[in-house]
Parts: structure tokens; sequence; C-alpha cells
């Protein structure tokens, strides 16, 4: 009974696993614009169409999982929040060339790091690679959290969401934070997509 015990505990840590840098259930959202989610032709947006793309890409996204994992672990990140941003950047990997470039040409890998700003490491669906893009992630939220000394842990991971579209300089408030950012909408919908995929084991 001891090792049953034992091991539902284990099993509720990794379940419950939220990294250092606040808990994407409480970090608030609105969801995908209708700019979004017209990728995939959903005659909605919102919440329910963030939570509907990325389910879109769960499958291609379990291929990752154990990368994904890793790099949270070794960085103390949410898996779920590095999933949504793989999800908003490259639908777990669909878009991504055989180069492993996106559209763009300058965005690498899954978590689409820019050539242009960062030395690229590993390839294109390595830990290597997700531990580069989520150690960007890390520096932006520090950066936010410099910025705005205000603001809660939570608030900071979204800003630090955000930054990592359109660049820490670009984030002046919370409540317009995505107003200039790719569909008006990065931070919210990769929050609501990070949601999705913390109820799906990640």
């Amino acid at each position: 009974m001891l090792k049953v015990f034992l091991l539902f505990l284990f099993v509720g840590v990794a379940i419950a696993y939220t990294g250092c840098y606040g808990n994407i259930y409480n970090t608030d959202t609105t969801g995908c614009s209708s700019q979004t989610s017209s990728q995939d032709n959903l005659g909605y947006s919102g919440i329910s169409a963030s939570r509907q793309m990325a389910a879109t890409d769960l499958s291609r996204m379990n291929q990752y999982k154990s990368n994904i994992e890793n790099a949270g672990r070794q960085l103390c990140m949410d898996p779920s929040v590095i999933a949504g941003i793989i999800s908003r950047e490259t639908r777990a990997g669909a878009t991504l060339g055989s180069d492993g470039y996106g559209a763009d040409g300058h965005g690498y890998g899954l978590m689409q790091v820019d050539d242009r700003y960062h030395t690229i490491q590993g390839g294109p669906t390595s830990l290597d690679h997700i531990l580069q893009g989520t150690g960007i992630l890390i520096s932006n939220i520090g950066q936010i959290s410099s910025k705005f000394p205000s603001w809660d842990q939570n608030m900071d991971l979204k800003g630090g969401i955000c930054a990592y579209n359109i660049g820490v300089g670009g984030v002046w408030s919370y409540d317009s934070m995505d107003v200039g950012t790719t569909g008006d909408d990065y931070s919210s919908d990769v929050v609501a997509r990070a949601q999705y995929y913390k109820d799906n084991g990640y």
C-alpha cells in the first residue's frame, strides 16, 4: 500500500509540475483572434479556438514530448508553456520546411529561433533547440519582470511569452500587450494552448 501511495504522489507531482515562472492556469487569456483561427478555417475565435488548434497539433506534439519535458525540467519551465509556443509557432512542426526553417527563412526549428539574433543550436526538433528556445523565453520573462516590477509572476509569464514574438521593447502595458503581435493575440493564444496541453499531460 505504501508503494502505491508513493507512486501516486510521484505521478501527482509530475502532472502538477508548473516550473518556476508562474502557473499557467492562473494566467489570464482571451484566446486567439479570428485572424489566427482562420488558419484552420474555424468560424469562431477565443479560448475554444485556441484549444481546438492545440488539439489538432496534439499527435504531432507528442512526438516531441520527451524533449519538451526534459527541457522543462532542466530549465524549470512548465512543459505546457513550451508546447503552447511550439503549437503557435510551427503547429508542432507542420509548417517547417525540410531545412528546418519556417516560411520567413530566418525562424528555425519547432520554436522558431531567429538566426538573425541567435546562433542556432541543435537540429530543428532536438532537445538542444528546445533548450535554446526555452532559454530565450526565460530571458524575456526576467527582463519583463525588471521592466514592470509591480507585475506578479503570472503577469511576467504572459509578458515574457508576448516578448517571444514582439521583443521586450514591444511590451508596454499588460492589458494591451498583444497589440502589434502577430494576429494581435500572441500571448493570449499561447496561454490558452498551453492550458490545453496542461490538461493533456504536459
